[in-house]
């Protein structure tokens, strides 16, 4: 920890310190407390002040952004020297200026809520941000006035890597320093904290606030507002210090050991000599023993490179069937999108086949009601030269009458009777004939609407019964993004939090050997939100699916996930290792254009393992997003297509490859749309359509029964009046023929009357025979017709049907070509991974080579020091330290023989030098001792001043609660780290 955060807490400590005392002196005087508590009084102050201080340090006069977020230039702003409101519409940059702030003045990227990284800050397509913030530094309160002068300019860059450099300037614009301690310095002076939430509030930091509904939460707001956390982390901080300088102390008495040691050598050689002859061959001796042990580790590092080595051949065999995998792979692809092609060309071949049949059919049809219409015009004449007949037969009738008049004046009352009787029951036979024919064509008609209405009644329920699942569908979807203006979590499917819960759950315990990733759409973002239909049409059901590490994880997520899913569907699982790095994409393999992105380009991934899994299966290095149809057309179609790209998406969804283009099913982003808002009144809008749409179809229906119920009822009736007129008729053919029999008497001029009428009633018969049977003719015309045309409906429906079953053949041969792509992707990367391993293999072989020659070169010169190989079980380090003892020893014993002063001197050195080390870690002990006494007496001041400020807090609440009539409560619980606040009217 830096010298300014130990100092900066030591006299926050002391100023609480002072706080404490003078309340214990005065507890009456609350409002004089207050003030005197430094912490209390920055929560009150609010940047108002009082009238008799005069606040000229520290006080921000202006701002000026460039390249900062999405701003080019914004400012300078010149702010008053008390309050100041910055207002404006959306997108303006008010929150632009208060990051910039928090940035500019030392604060972190996490601490503005706008980001996680610096880099984020920085205007896309330019390389660096610069901001440049003044502060006020005049009066009693300034920082070094006579180098700055009366203005301090802090000038920060931030760069794409995410670098950051400060330049704080004088007044006349001179660089005094670039050193962030300098700044932090400063900032400590003006007593400026960017990271208190009651100096900076943040809109996240308020509405977390705001929003909050947990207990600890509050404290810990509680906490960081008074800067007792911070407090806190410097006690934590010291006592690991002290860990730190206890370790040094130990690690001095292990120091300590080696003094003592050298001591005891010293008065060893002190008190006794021993010859220097045993010791020369104990030296020859361990001289034998260190040529071989060099050779001893040399073979034990050599060993393990063999057995490396022979593994390392022995997985090549795995390389080659991982290859020769992919390799059938590739080839079943290839035949499978070889069928599906041919099975789609047999079905418009089978369509091609089928027109001719049906320009046949339809040619049929015409030629059919071509005679029906002739036949029409017959049976219309037929009846024009019947009724002329009628009128004929009525005319003779009315003489033949005239005279049978004058002849019943003569055969008397009865014969005349008998006559009468029988023109009266041939006439109303004549009128029932009618009747009956009449009917016949009533039949018809309504049997041919009722069947008509069922049908169109069939056909409408269908229609309202697919619209009912649409809007059954919109409203979950509905429903699914309320629940997720909370959790976002919730787009990926109401069952999603509580399985991601399990999962984290059986993460904790131990039950993965690596934690699952998931939902992978849940896990990206998108940096140009147009793109988000192209980025979900692309990835499809990806967006929804999990990855593991191995076949054991999978299996405990599928337990999961049948317990979270019953009876639904289950999210997909992708199986593959995890890699602890990203893949490297940039060499032969991604597609890099100037203009246009590519999907892995277009996304932000932090989990590179969610960036390797997609990348493994749908690799979206090689995909490009070009937001124009046309565009993207043009560059795929073209004869020099982008290196490495087989496939773009435009930001409709639209996928085009180098000969074809299809188009998306769907119109808008289900998961990675960012606002949710719009997205809730577009389904909402949608559905209201629908509901409209289904109301008027089912109004068409209720219309349809109607209409089939009187059409059905009318049908009834008429074959019961048919069935009555019929029984009518015969009765009275029965009772004419019985008149007819009766022999009469007649007239010789009543004869030949009766004659020609014979005849035209013989013509009457001759055309009304004619007539049934052309209108018979005609009834079987039309349904011939009819037969012709549902025959022709029928055939252009199969020719409709077979082509609606090649859209899901063209769906399928699209994502057969994707499967032929995605395995020519994998093939190609195992053969890398075989290549690069193979030349691992060679070159652990050059260093196994390598190794044995120096083996070998070190056996020899072994053999020359001592010719039989000696066991040893020492390490050679250990050895080569004993013979530089030794040898020391040797000398110092010649040395010894020659000067025996020297030795003497020697040991008294040695012995000093012990004592005083002795005596230092002594002293070190009671200073840690010392330390501990002292870090205890300030942790019971720093609970004494956290209480103090919670009960001022109290105090503060219930006066506000008072003075707005309400009454409440706030209960600190130190122990659990709780805050419960309630109030009550």
């Amino acid at each position: 920890m830096s010298k300014r955060k130990n100092s900066s807490v030591s006299e926050s400590l002391n100023k609480r310190v002072r706080a404490v005392e003078e309340e214990d002196d005065d507890n009456d005087n609350v409002d004089d407390n207050d003030q005197d508590d430094p912490v209390l009084s920055q929560v009150q102050d609010g940047g108002s002040g009082g009238d008799d201080v005069v606040r000229d340090a520290g006080i921000v006069e202006s701002i000026t952004l460039k390249n900062f977020m999405c701003h080019t230039l914004l400012g300078p702003f010149a702010f008053g020297s008390n309050v100041n409101f910055v207002v404006g519409n959306n997108g303006s940059g008010k929150s632009a200026v208060l990051t910039a702030l928090i940035v500019a003045l030392g604060g972190n990227a996490q601490a503005t809520n706008r980001g996680s990284s610096l880099k984020g800050f920085v205007k896309e397509g330019e390389s660096s941000a610069d901001v440049s913030v003044t502060l006020r530094n005049r009066g009693k309160d300034a920082y070094k006035p006579e180098v700055f002068g009366p203005a301090i300019t802090v000038d920060l860059r931030i760069t794409r890597e995410g670098l950051r450099t400060y330049k704080l300037k004088s007044k006349s614009g001179q660089v005094v320093s670039t050193k962030k301690e300098e700044l932090m310095s400063m900032l400590d002076n003006f007593n400026i904290q960017v990271n208190n939430p009651i100096s900076v509030l943040t809109q996240e930091m308020s509405k977390y606030f705001l929003h909050s509904k947990g207990e600890g939460d509050k404290y810990k707001f509680f906490m960081k507002a008074t800067q007792l956390d911070q407090m806190r982390e410097d006690f934590v901080y010291i006592k690991s210090t002290k860990h730190v300088t206890a370790d040094k102390v130990e690690q001095h008495s292990e120091h300590l050991k080696d003094i003592k040691q050298n001591y005891r050598e010293k008065e060893e050689c002190y008190k006794s000599l021993t010859s220097l002859d045993e010791m020369s061959t104990k030296l020859e001796e361990l001289r034998k023993q260190m040529a071989w042990a060099l050779v001893t580790e040399m073979e034990k590092e050599l060993e393990p490179m063999k057995e490396k080595l022979q593994l390392d051949r022995k997985s090549t065999e795995k390389y080659d069937e991982k290859v020769d995998e992919w390799k059938h792979k590739v080839e079943e692809s290839e035949k499978k999108y070889k069928q599906i092609q041919e099975q789609l060309e047999g079905i418009t071949q089978q369509v091609q086949d089928l027109q001719p049949r049906c320009t046949e059919l339809k040619a049929e049809a015409q030629r059919r009601n071509t005679l029906l219409k002739s036949c029409e015009v017959t049976v219309h004449r037929c009846k024009a030269n019947l009724r002329d007949l009628e009128k004929d037969k009525a005319q003779l009738s009315t003489r033949i009458n005239d005279l049978k008049l004058s002849i019943s004046q003569t055969t008397g009352a009865e014969s005349q009777a008998r006559t009468e009787h029988m023109e009266q029951i041939k006439a109303e036979l004549e009128n029932i004939t009618h009747h009956i024919s009449t009917l016949s064509q009533q039949t018809d008609q309504y049997q041919h609407a009722c069947t008509r209405l069922k049908e169109e009644h069939g056909k409408i329920g269908r229609e309202l019964a697919v619209l009912q699942k649409s809007i059954d569908a919109n409203e979950r979807n509905v429903r699914t993004l309320e629940s997720s203006r909370s959790n976002r979590l919730r787009r990926f499917g109401e069952h999603m939090p509580a399985l991601l819960t399990a999962i984290e759950e059986a993460h904790k315990r131990g039950q993965f050997k690596q934690k699952p990733r998931g939902p992978l759409g849940y896990l990206i973002s998108l940096k140009d939100p147009e793109l988000a239909l192209a980025v979900e049409v692309c990835l499809k059901g990806q967006l929804q699916a999990f990855t593991c590490d191995n076949y054991e994880d999978e299996k405990v997520l599928q337990g999961l996930m049948a317990r979270a899913y019953q009876g639904g569907r289950r999210p997909t699982i992708i199986t593959s290792q995890f890699i602890p790095r990203l893949h490297d994409t940039t060499r032969r393999r991604a597609v890099n254009h100037p203009q246009y992105p590519s999907v892995l380009q277009a996304l932000e991934i932090e989990d590179h393992i969610v960036a390797n899994c997609l990348i493994d299966q749908r690799g979206i290095e090689s995909i490009l997003l070009i937001k124009n149809r046309t565009e993207a057309r043009r560059v795929m179609q073209s004869r020099n297509p982008p290196q490495n790209c087989y496939l773009a998406f435009s930001k409709d969804g639209d996928q085009i490859d180098n000969s074809r283009s299809y188009t998306a099913d769907q119109t808008r982003a289900n998961y990675l749309s960012g606002d949710v808002e719009e997205e809730i009144r577009h389904l909402q809008k949608e559905i209201e359509n629908q509901k409209a749409q289904a109301t008027r179809i089912q109004q068409q229906i209720k219309k349809i029964n109607e209409d089939i119920k009187q059409n059905e009822g009318l049908l009834r009736r008429t074959y019961m009046e048919q069935k009555t007129t019929k029984d009518k008729a015969t009765k009275l053919q029965l009772e004419l023929s019985d008149l007819q029999n009766v022999e009469e008497p007649q007239s010789e001029d009543l004869n030949p009357l009766e004659e020609e009428l014979q005849e035209i009633i013989t013509k009457i018969a001759s055309k009304r025979a004619e007539y049934e049977e052309t209108r018979n003719q005609m009834a079987n015309l039309r349904t011939s017709y009819e037969e012709a045309e549902q025959e022709y409906k029928r055939h252009k429906e199969q020719i409709n049907t077979i082509r609606e079953e090649a859209d899901p053949i063209k769906d399928e041969l699209s994502k057969t070509d994707q499967d032929v792509m995605k395995c020519k992707h994998h093939k190609k990367h195992y053969e890398e991974k075989r290549s690069t391993h193979l030349h691992n293999i060679q070159t652990l072989e050059a260093n196994v080579k390598s190794k044995e020659q120096e083996h070998q070169a070190s056996v020899a010169k072994a053999t020359e020091i001592s010719p039989e190989r000696v066991e040893v079980r020492r390490t050679a380090k250990s050895l080569d330290s004993e013979i530089t003892r030794l040898k020391a020893k040797i000398s110092s014993q010649q040395e010894q023989q020659g000067d025996r002063e020297e030795i003497v001197r020697q040991y008294h050195e040695a012995l000093e030098s012990y004592k005083n080390l002795t005596h230092q870690v002594k002293n070190l002990n009671s200073f840690i001792k010392c330390l501990d006494n002292v870090m205890n007496r300030r942790l019971y001041v720093y609970a004494e001043l956290r209480r103090f400020l919670s009960a001022r807090c109290k105090y503060y609440f219930d006066s506000m609660l008072k003075q707005r009539g309400y009454t409440g409560s706030m209960t600190f619980d130190h122990k659990n780290e709780t805050l419960s606040i309630s109030v009550r009217t």
